[in-house]
């Protein structure tokens, strides 16, 4: 033990030294983990820009297409359901390497693809890596990140989505002009090797590992992740929720506490893509084209400062979510997508093929929405769902809810360019308009605020009987 002593300030240097030690050790388990993050943002950037060219080669058409898009997101809802069961039999840690394994066999088939019809099964197993590190990321992060700063350290879940979006539309851009789609998809097979090296040094959760009945060890972590006397109590904490012997379909059954909590997941996820961002990320090259940015090289530019202002906007989350709180984030966010998709509707509706003016406008509205999503639904999102359920139930909770967002997500990725050939662009992002403004409705009556409330103290309250829109208090 590190004898203390006093610094000119009359600070213990001891407990300084400890706590800076506990910080970057915290800080490097977040970062490690949430590169599972980075692997789903590549993935959903690759195919942004590999799409028009995979078409060109395999002759594939509009439905070919979207199929080839979407199951990459069936795959990671049949990845989500797997996930509960490989997260609480083998621990948060293995499930995130057994991800990293298959996502990169998925990206070296990928490059290997002699058809459509191959690339999209080939898809549709890699979609099981991202559905598996999409359920398993935030749960490790929620589980291991002190309540002060846990809403920053899930966001950077988001974070490193939102760079790996950036990395893809770069490597996309440079390589379109060799129209390489082979090397933008097997490419993906570095990062996963990366992110499996990385796993391999992080701790396993202790709340799991209090599951699984070694509480020794589940202190042994704590230790290094916590101020020593932050650790008996949480410790306790833990065993606490843990009387609850119920859990995961039994617990779904018989307490109504729980349903409504499942519930929330479920219109919490649902929120996240029906605001239009994935509309915005598939098929970022064909809004430019549709705006009046027909070359190649523009609309792959274009692109790019998509994933930038993506990356930047999600910084004023992780700022911001552990000071202001979840709820005020999110409501900003909406206010902001809502008017963007509207504006962005009307000046479709008027017609930009003839006003450079109402093209860069159209843009900026674009830009301004994917401004609304990084800051706000993107992070706060998965944050609120990483939080809002009971131990017992963690893993079926966030395996439902997790699920959700993925065949939303399919749903939207099948349906945008339909939408798109049926109705205009202008009524589909109307649409999407007034979906954002809708959510503001269900934020204010359903969501909870858990800025700063332990798990176990949300727990206890969702237990009690208290409404849900008051389980964070």
């Amino acid at each position: 033990m590190m004898e203390n002593s006093l610094n000119p300030n009359g600070h213990l240097v001891g407990e300084l030294q400890e706590a800076r030690k506990c910080k970057k050790l915290v800080y490097a388990v977040a970062l490690t983990a949430a590169l599972a993050g980075l692997l789903f943002g590549l993935d959903v950037g690759v195919i942004s820009g590999a799409l028009p060219f995979i078409a060109q080669q395999f002759k594939a058409g509009t439905e070919r297409q979207e199929l080839i898009v979407s199951s990459l997101l069936i795959g990671a809802v049949i990845g989500t359901l797997l996930s509960g069961i490989l997260s609480r039999t083998y621990g948060r840690k293995n499930t995130l390497l057994v991800s990293a394994v298959v996502f990169a066999i998925g990206s070296i088939f990928s490059a290997l693809a002699t058809s459509a019809k191959m690339l999209i099964y080939v898809r549709l197993f890699l979609g099981v890596a991202v559905g598996i590190a999409s359920f398993t990321a935030p749960l490790y992060l929620s589980e291991m990140s002190p309540p002060r700063v846990r809403g920053s350290l899930i966001s950077m879940y988001q974070l490193m989505i939102t760079i790996g979006i950036l990395s893809a539309f770069l490597s996309d851009t440079f390589l379109s002009y060799s129209e390489n789609w082979r090397i933008m998809l097997g490419i993906l097979v570095v990062p996963s090797s990366l992110m499996f090296i990385g796993i391999t040094l992080l701790p396993k959760s202790p709340r799991w590992l209090v599951l699984a009945g070694e509480k020794a060890r589940a202190r042994e972590v704590l230790n290094r992740l916590r101020h020593a006397e932050e650790v008996e109590a949480e410790l306790d904490d833990i065993e606490r929720t843990l009387e609850t012997k119920q859990g995961g379909f039994e617990l779904l059954r018989s307490n109504k506490y729980f349903r409504k909590v499942i519930f929330l997941g479920i219109v919490l996820q649902a929120i996240q893509q029906f605001t239009g961002i994935n509309v915005v990320m598939y098929y970022a090259p064909k809004i430019f084209n549709i705006a009046g940015f027909t070359s190649t090289s523009q609309a792959m530019w274009g692109t790019v400062l998509v994933g930038l202002i993506n990356v930047l906007s999600t910084f004023i989350a992780i700022a911001l979510v552990d000071r202001v709180g979840r709820k005020p984030i999110l409501f900003a966010g909406f206010i902001v997508m809502g008017l963007s998709m509207g504006t962005l509707g009307t000046m479709f509706h008027i017609g930009l093929q003839d006003s450079h003016t109402l093209q860069y406008a159209a843009i900026g509205s674009l830009l301004m929405f994917i401004v609304g999503f990084a800051m706000s639904a993107g992070p706060i999102i998965w944050v609120i769902c990483s939080e809002i359920f009971p131990l017992s139930g963690r893993d079926l909770g966030i395996t439902i809810s997790t699920a959700t967002n993925w065949l939303c997500n399919a749903l939207v990725g099948m349906t945008f360019l339909t939408m798109l050939n049926a109705m205009g662009p202008a009524h589909t992002f109307w649409i999407y308009g007034g979906l954002n403004v809708l959510f503001m409705a269900a934020l204010l009556l359903f969501v909870p605020e858990t800025k700063g409330v332990s798990l176990e103290k949300i727990e206890s309250n969702l237990m009690s009987g208290k409404r849900l829109v008051r389980i964070g208090r």
